[in-house]
């Protein structure tokens, strides 16, 4: 008898303490106060987010140098697209890399990649210098060569105008005469590539410029 009454006191406390716990005994769910509920649950941190931005995509383009033998060789360069002609001329103010320059390559002119600007019209590329690029170089021909070779290699372009500053300006062609016409390769054969040059890549870095 005394064993069954302490098993009852025993399943009395136990339904107390439950009760004191909070144990729900409802069948279904029941409202949170906003009160009980913990303030970071209410109003979390926004994850942090982090922007990766893409590689520029370059694709490569051909500029002329200038070869120990005194022709223009080709050379690639990695222009980000779009790849204008204003870009690609720009690469070709570049100058020669290290590697190139050890290999005897030399550009004849004197300007920096964001002081040209290209324009195309019904084939005749005006290519407008902010500075004089041929004033203080060894070979003026050569250098007018560099920059008709590099814009005529571009799909769609026959003839190259040269200015300074927005204003047209003769230029030395083989011949051994000043033009004020736009030229062409056939200006300047006598600057040619070799028959057996062949474009060398370059492992200079992309190259951007303001394009126009």
């Amino acid at each position: 008898m005394r064993a069954r009454r302490s098993a009852v006191a025993i399943v009395a406390a136990l339904a107390v303490l439950l009760a004191g716990c909070g144990i729900p005994t409802d069948g279904s769910p029941q409202a949170i106060p906003r009160a009980d509920v913990p303030f970071k649950l209410l109003d979390p941190s926004p994850p942090k987010t982090t922007t990766t931005v893409p590689p520029a995509v370059a694709v490569p383009e051909t500029v002329y140098l200038v070869a120990p033998d005194q022709h223009l060789v080709p050379v690639t360069r990695d222009v980000a697209l779009p790849a204008s002609p204003t870009a690609i001329l720009g690469a070709l103010l570049d100058g020669p890399t290290e590697a190139e320059s050890a290999a005897g390559l030399q550009s004849f002119l004197s300007a920096s990649p964001s002081q040209v600007t290209v324009s195309v019209s019904s084939g005749v590329a005006t290519v407008d210098f902010r500075t004089n690029p041929f004033q203080l170089v060894l070979d003026q021909t050569l250098a007018v060569a560099q920059v008709v070779y590099t814009a005529t290699a571009q799909t769609g372009v026959t003839s190259v105008v040269i200015e300074i500053r927005g204003q047209s300006v003769d230029v030395p062609t083989a011949a051994g005469v000043q033009v004020g016409r736009p030229v062409t390769r056939l200006d300047y054969l006598a600057e040619a590539p070799n028959q057996t040059t062949t474009p060398t890549t370059s492992t200079s870095p992309t190259t951007t410029v303001p394009s126009g």
